[in-house]
């Protein structure tokens, strides 16, 4: 592995970076109410492991900061496999995945990343950069435009952005540098950071109607779209696919899950969210 990052607990700034993007502040009243009452709905007792979820997601004090997620991720009803503990923090640094790929795409501008998971996850470097290069190589992915290129690299000084793996609480720390609000749920983009949330990594979100792995996809996807300056699209109809530029965390407004942008061949997209 290669030397690890450091990333202490940041002092929230009052405003945010150019074109930083996540829970917008005009939005984040209404969807914190539908959110809160989604889960109280959903507060349950894990038995195996005596961990209560409480309605904000968050364990009681007493208990040791660890989550058990028993979200069902094949359709609207739970399911209840075997639980999955992570971590609500860990240690604020970084241990970025050795190595590196090819270039993907066929022309247009080199973009090059880096991937970097935080210590004490318990989720491994090279397996989050392995995934993270499944989804941006493909070609229903972003390089399906023939007008951009992508590769991973390890050397921080050649990336022109870096993926972060990040627990709720450091995710949260690290998304507000750029004046935005996740409430330790949801995942963000700030310039040159892309940061996943690992609630959202293990367990997805309540109600998604597909597997875990699409909603692995899609946030990859949605949060390097805005990184290639994509902006958040509209569900463009009942029972048609989401847009990968629509906030599918928050819910498909009628659309049904889709983790990629291009559909067919073509740029599937809706209309822009003002």
């Amino acid at each position: 592995m290669m030397p690890s990052s450091s990333y202490g607990p940041p002092e929230p700034p009052g405003r945010p970076e150019s074109r930083a993007q996540g829970t917008r502040p005009s939005l984040i009243r209404m969807r914190r109410r539908r959110r809160r009452s989604l889960l109280l709905g959903l507060g349950l007792l894990a038995v195996g492991g005596g961990v209560v979820l409480t309605s904000g997601g968050e364990p009681p004090a007493e208990v040791p900061a660890a989550t058990q997620g028993r979200m069902g991720h094949g359709g609207g009803a739970i399911a209840h496999p075997a639980p999955t503990s992570y971590p609500s923090v860990g240690a604020g640094r970084f241990t970025a995945a050795d190595g590196g790929s090819a270039v993907h795409g066929e022309d247009g501008p080199l973009h090059r990343y880096r991937v970097a998971v935080e210590r004490g996850t318990g989720q491994d470097a090279e397996a989050f950069a392995a995934a993270v290069d499944g989804v941006l190589t493909d070609p229903r992915s972003w390089i399906a435009s023939g007008h951009l290129r992508v590769q991973r690299v390890a050397d921080p000084g050649a990336a022109d952005f870096t993926i972060y793996l990040a627990t709720p609480v450091t995710s949260e720390r690290m998304c507000a540098e750029g004046g935005l609000t996740t409430e330790r749920y949801t995942s963000c983009r700030l310039p040159g950071r892309v940061i996943i949330n690992l609630a959202r990594w293990i367990e997805a979100v309540p109600d998604y109607g597909a597997p875990l792995e699409t909603y692995r996809t899609y946030v990859i996807n949605h949060e390097v779209g805005h990184e290639f300056d994509m902006q958040h699209e509209a569900c463009p109809g009942p029972g048609q696919p989401a847009p990968v530029m629509q906030q599918q965390t928050y819910g498909l407004d009628g659309c049904v899950a889709n983790a990629w942008p291009y559909l067919d061949g073509r740029r599937y997209a809706g209309d822009i969210v003002p």
